[in-house]
């Protein structure tokens, strides 16, 4: 018998391979970075043969380290990060122009047209999204009109779209499979996410043709298996959730009311509502959280767009530090008396503002500032933006009620950056045992398909905290401090007129 899970964890900056046992222990990981491309202003690309290259590197890299064979693994889940766009043509498998990331902002003209002609509510009530650069949609239409011959040789049938997962399974089945599951078409801006299809009507608003398009099918799956020239013999490729939605099931979040958020590059915030989709009052994006047995889990998510980076821009923007984990070592030591506050608006600013155009700032600086004072503003300032989105989920879920936060993703080993987001949140956050969320989520979605993992009822026995950290934050500091984020942001968002 088989004794191994593969999750492949296609991330925004570095491809993950990890395999699990039966226990959901990692058994071994390798990873590999790749090249961020910006070639103008506020534009963002991944060269998508560089990010299959670093697949099949990795997943090598794994089972040469656990020792293991094809044979020895049960089956293939993908989780990659969402939105990012590929269209490659079928016949050679190469991507026609760089991977367009989910971070691009080209196409906010265009979001602007489509709102100026009133097409924003037509959208949203299909897809639960919002008119942004973020979603794959716009990104495909820019493809289709800027790289030369696309649009004829894909009215000719010669070309395919498709999320990284898309990109990835296609490689992976040696051209055989064009698919993807979903949460990930829940991400295009083109899917119905109340029929559980693509939507003719904004497709024909996008001038999409409906072939260059995947299949969808549930989170856990029988997606095909794997090329047996790559890895020896065949491998079952049994589930795919976008990263924020396998992060979700990773954490366990089966139940209506429980919330994670994940801090990598960006922040993302997800409550589970069940079976029925909460359209939001307050410019939050309604989602698939997953989708088993045909029936999907509806979700909010409140997406903010730097968390991580604001980190990665202390160390190789600012080079105030020399490794991300010292940013909390430094905001420890922050001046308590100064209270600078950073609005990282890199890219805009995501839920539940909105503001494609608008760029950072940072506040309050005095010529006492330094290192410690900017790196402490850069992780409040994820702080807040958390607080943001669960003000806004619980507006849209009628009431506060009690809430605790399962929380995964590079920042969360600070300490110092968890009780702060405790303390601006005034709520309880847990930190798993376990912090490879993102990759578990998709593992188990691979392992629930071969039986490999028991139900979702079981599994959720299995999660395990390991710490919680809890407020300790004066109210009326927190709620002055929380006033002062809120007028940065205006003042952020008016500089332009916005």
């Amino acid at each position: 018998m088989a004794d191994y899970i593969l999750a492949i964890d296609q991330g925004t900056t570095s491809t993950r391979a990890i395999l699990f046992d039966r226990d959901m222990q990692v058994v071994a990981v390798d990873q590999q970075e790749f090249t961020q491309f910006f070639p103008a202003s506020g534009w963002v690309e991944h060269d998508a043969e560089e990010i299959w290259s670093s697949t099949l590197s990795t997943i090598r890299g794994a089972m040469e380290k656990a020792g293991a064979k094809a044979e020895d693994i049960a089956g293939i889940g993908i989780t990659n990060q969402r939105e990012t766009t590929v269209i490659w043509n079928r016949e050679t498998g190469k991507a026609i122009h760089k991977a367009i990331v989910w971070q691009d902002r080209r196409t906010a003209d265009f979001c602007n047209e489509l709102k100026n002609r009133d097409l924003e509510a037509v959208f949203s009530s299909k897809t639960g999204l919002l008119l942004d650069p973020y979603f794959s949609g716009t990104k495909v239409r820019w493809l289709l009109d800027n790289v030369p011959g696309a649009r004829e040789h894909a009215k000719k049938g010669e070309l395919a779209f498709g999320t990284i997962d898309s990109f990835l399974l296609w490689k992976l089945t040696g051209g055989k499979v064009h698919a993807t599951d979903a949460t990930n078409a829940s991400r295009t801006l083109i899917y119905d996410i109340h029929e559980g299809c693509w939507s003719e009507e904004l497709l024909k608003i996008l001038n999409i043709p409906s072939n260059i398009l995947p299949g969808v099918k549930d989170s856990a799956a029988d997606f095909g298996t794997t090329d047996p020239a790559l890895f020896g013999r065949s491998i079952p490729i049994t589930g795919i959730a976008g990263d924020q939605q396998a992060a979700t099931v990773g954490q366990a979040c089966f139940e209506p009311g429980m919330m994670k958020s994940t801090y990598g590059t960006g922040c993302f915030a997800i409550l589970n509502t069940g079976d029925t989709p909460v359209i939001s009052q307050n410019r939050l994006l309604t989602t698939i959280a997953y989708q088993l047995n045909g029936k999907p889990t509806y979700a909010l998510e409140g997406s903010i767009f730097v968390a991580g980076s604001a980190v990665q821009w202390l160390r190789d923007g600012l080079t105030i530090i020399d490794d991300a984990a010292q940013s909390g070592e430094f905001a420890a030591n922050a001046d308590p008396e100064q209270d600078v506050i950073m609005v990282p608006a890199f890219v805009g600013l995501g839920a539940p503002y909105w503001d494609a155009e608008c760029r950072g700032a940072i506040f309050g600086l005095t010529r006492a500032s330094g290192a410690n004072e900017i790196c402490k503003a850069a992780l409040e300032s994820v702080c807040f933006q958390t607080r943001d989105l669960l003000e806004a989920m619980q507006a849209d879920m009628g009431g506060k009620g009690e809430t605790v936060l399962r929380v995964d993703g590079g920042m969360v080993a600070s300490d110092w950056t968890m009780q702060c987001l405790s303390d601006f949140l005034a709520a309880p956050v847990d930190r798993p045992e376990i912090l490879e969320t993102t990759a578990i989520g998709a593992a188990y979605l691979a392992g629930l398909q071969v039986g490999f993992y028991p139900e979702p009822s079981e599994f959720a026995k299995k999660w395990k905290c390991e710490q919680q950290f809890t407020p300790s934050l004066n109210e009326n500091i927190r709620n002055a401090r929380y006033a002062n984020w809120k007028d940065a942001i205006r003042r952020t968002l008016t500089q332009r007129g916005s």
